[in-house]
């Protein structure tokens, strides 16, 4: 018996998948998979190394090719639609990240301060401060990719967002201290790095919060 023949949907030439995946990835696409990322170590898909490397990989990522395959092993059902708390127009220009280095001395960023995407604090005998509780935040994702050497890295978070991060202390000590945010759209804010003979440390700072952290939710949401 014949079996009927059905139409078969007409295939993708190769070239436009190959030029689809050599477009060049903005700061929105690497949100939008540092996100998705993000939702599958929090229903525990990966675990914090795992995070971390692909993290930095999406964050290092030139074209929507190599971002893909970072997410290709994790269900769609966990990729975010819809309109995000900190949309694009608010996001800083593409650019490099900011640098913090302290060699033989201490470089500190405290107060009112827009935070960008990435940061690098770098200290090699001497001491790096990162004071967040009373920055912006224009994205939801913030990396911070701390190295030690002979120093020492501190971060301090408000209590109200979301902290995570995962390094390796080499007869140092790397410490970041996990804090889960109440409210599932508060920023988050990932350490990652290493510490050699010196100390990297993150963690929030009691009793300081960001205080209109509802307003602006409701107000972008809105």
């Amino acid at each position: 018996m014949d079996l009927e023949k059905q139409p078969q949907k007409p295939a993708v030439p190769v070239e436009t998948r190959r030029a689809d995946h050599a477009l060049r990835a903005s700061d929105a696409d690497r949100d939008r998979f540092a996100d998705i990322l993000r939702d599958a170590l929090a229903e525990g898909r990966l675990d914090a190394e795992e995070h971390s490397e692909r993290i930095d990989a999406v964050y290092r990522a030139k074209t929507l090719g190599e971002l893909e395959p970072l997410v290709a092993d994790l269900p769609a059902t966990g990729r975010r639609t819809g309109a995000a708390p900190y949309p694009p127009e608010t996001d800083e220009p593409t650019g490099p990240a900011e640098n913090l280095v302290a060699v033989f001395s201490s470089s500190t960023r405290k107060g009112r301060w827009r935070v960008g995407r990435r940061t690098n604090a770098f200290s090699l005998f001497g001491s790096v401060e990162l004071d967040l509780t009373e920055a912006l935040f224009g994205q939801r994702l913030t990396v911070i990719n701390a190295t030690s050497i002979f120093g020492s890295v501190e971060v301090r978070v408000p209590e109200n967002i979301t902290l995570r991060g995962s390094g390796t202390g080499f007869f140092g000590n790397f410490e970041v201290v996990t804090l889960e945010a109440a409210d599932p759209e508060a920023p988050v804010v990932v350490v990652n790095g290493y510490a050699v003979f010196g100390n990297v440390e993150a963690k929030p700072k009691r009793g300081r919060r960001i205080s209109d952290l509802h307003d602006r939710l409701r107000k972008h949401l809105g």
